[in-house]
């Protein structure tokens, strides 16, 4: 089977089957993308890479039991990491829970300092969101994400993503103004 550029369908079908080659893929696919989503949220490489272990562990798990996603793999694995954030949040509130997740391009040095500012601002900012709306803008504007997924990945529907949205743009614009 060429698993070069298989469909996400037939990725899962095979990973049923329990395929190496297939789950091999799921995690190069997969793991960079939810390490970083995991990192914004959590702000610790460590416990970030705790997370994709587990979401992936998980994973393996159900397909070994003969269960697990027909679709839709993406929204499951984050669907998983986001449990899993959640439970570690109900066990050990967050201190610091975003760390460095604002990428900023090179600049000459004499804008560091204010980049530097800006990006701490903003952290802080994000920091007082709850976390339905942290999640939303992290997966929305750092992590491309649309709407749909969002949604999905929520159990909720694309309205109240909207909206979540909306009240998480309107409260950084707040924080960010005081």
């Amino acid at each position: 089977m060429n698993l070069e550029k298989p469909t996400e369908t037939e990725l899962l079908r095979l990973a049923r089957q329990l395929d190496s080659r297939a789950l091999a893929q799921i995690y190069d696919q997969y793991s960079p993308e939810l390490y970083r989503y995991a990192m914004r949220l959590l702000g610790n490489p460590s416990i970030a890479e705790d997370c994709v272990a587990e979401a992936f562990s998980r994973l393996l798990r159900v397909l070994a039991a003969g269960k697990g996603p027909r679709d839709h793999l993406r929204a499951y694995l984050y669907r998983i990491a986001h449990n899993w954030i959640t439970d570690l949040y109900r066990r050990e509130p967050p201190g610091e829970e975003l760390d460095e997740s604002i990428s900023s391009d090179a600049s000459p040095p004499e804008d560091a300092t204010d980049q530097n500012m800006q990006r701490v601002r903003i952290r802080q900012a994000v920091e007082k969101l709850t976390p339905d709306q942290r999640q939303v803008i992290v997966l929305k504007f750092w992590q491309d994400w649309e709407n749909e997924e969002i949604a999905r990945l929520l159990g909720k529907p694309v309205g109240a993503v909207k909206s979540i949205q909306h009240r998480a743009l309107s409260a950084l614009q707040k924080h960010l103004q005081e």
